[in-house]
C-alpha cells in the first residue's frame, strides 16, 4: 500500500511517497527546511507544500519530535512551545484534505529498522537511538515498542543529555569528531546501566559518518548503524499508517508484530 511518509524534524521536513509494506521508496525523497519559528501554521503550510509537490491525495504519516498520545502534541523541545497541546492529527488533515497518522519520529525510525533494517528478528532489549537536532530514542522489547521514551532528556552531569551530546551540539560548540565521541560514550554508558540492552541502533543523518565517532564509545552491547539511514522516519511514519489502516489503534501502538503477520 501507497502512503505519503512525511518526517518532520528540528531542522528539516523530508517527504516521500512509500510502499509500507515493503519499505521501498516509490519517489524521490524531497527536503524542506523546518520553518523558523516552528509554530503550528507554519509547519502546516510545509506539509502541505510537500503533499501538493507529490500531488498526493492519499493517506499520510506524520512524523514529529514530540511526545504523541493520540494525535496531540505532548512535548516540544524542539519545536515551537505553541504546539504543546496541538491536535496535529487533526490540524493536518484539514490543511490537506488527507487521512493521516502522526507520531513520535524516533519511534517511527524504529519501526521502519526492526522490520526492515537493523534490528530485523532480533529479540530482547533493543534501543534505537537518532542523533540529530536532538536524541531521540524507541525501545523495544521482543519487539514491541515502548512509544515515547524521550531519552535524550535523562541528565548527566547537571545536563539535558541532548544539549551537550545531539549532532548539533557537535556543529554549534565546533567539537571534534573525538570530543563529541567522549560525550556521546558518557551518554551511552548512562543509557546502557539504566537499560542493559542487547542491541543499540544508531540513526540520524550523521549515521553516515558513523566511522568518525563510533571509535569512541566503549559499551557492552552490540552498536550497529541504521540501516534505513535518514529515510527511516519517513518510512517508518508511512508504516504507522498502514498499520492504522490495516489494523486499528491497537496495531498502530504495535506495528512490528502486524507486519510479521
Amino acid at each position: 500500500m501507497d502512503i505519503l511518509g512525511i518526517d518532520i524534524g528540528g531542522s528539516g521536513i523530508k517527504g516521500a511517497v512509500v510502499d509500507a509494506e515493503s519499505g521501498e521508496l516509490k519517489t524521490k525523497r524531497q527536503r524542506i527546511p523546518t520553518p523558523d519559528p516552528s509554530t503550528p501554521r507554519a509547519v502546516t503550510g510545509a506539509v502541505t507544500h510537500l503533499v501538493d509537490s507529490f500531488s498526493w491525495v492519499g493517506p499520510m504519516g506524520c512524523t514529529f519530535p514530540a511526545v504523541i498520545r493520540n494525535g496531540i502534541v505532548c512535548t516540544a523541545a524542539n519545536v515551537d512551545d505553541s504546539w504543546i497541546g496541538t491536535d496535529a492529527t487533526a490540524l493536518f488533515e484539514r490543511a490537506t484534505g488527507c487521512p493521516a497518522s502522526i507520531i513520535n519520529d524516533a519511534d517511527a525510525a524504529g519501526i521502519a529498522e526492526m522490520v526492515f533494517g537493523a534490528g530485523r528478528d532480533q529479540p530482547g532489549v533493543v534501543l534505537m537511538l537518532t542523533l540529530g537536532t536532538g536524541i531521540g530514542s524507541a525501545l523495544f522489547v521482543d519487539g514491541h515498542l515502548a512509544p515515547n521514551t524521550e531519552l535524550g532528556h535523562i541528565e548527566i552531569d547537571g545536563h539535558d543529555a541532548e544539549s551537550r551530546a545531539a549532532s548539533s551540539a557537535r556543529k554549534r560548540e565546533e567539537l571534534s569528531w573525538e570530543q563529541w565521541g567522549l560525550r556521546l560514550n558518557r551518554y551511552f554508558q548512562a543509557i546502557e546501566f539504566l537499560l542493559s540492552p542487547d542491541l543499540f541502533i544508531v540513526g540520524g543523518g550523521v549515521s553516515k559518518k558513523s566511522e568518525k565517532f563510533l571509535r569512541h564509545i566503549d559499551v557492552r552491547a552490540p552498536m550497529v548503524v541504521a540501516q534505513m539511514r535518514n529515510h527511516a522516519g519517513l518510512i517508518g511514519g508511512a508504516m504507522a499508517a498502514h498499520a492504522l489502516i490495516q489494523g486499528g489503534a491497537e496495531a498502530e501502538l504495535d506495528p512490528v508484530h502486524l507486519f510479521e503477520r
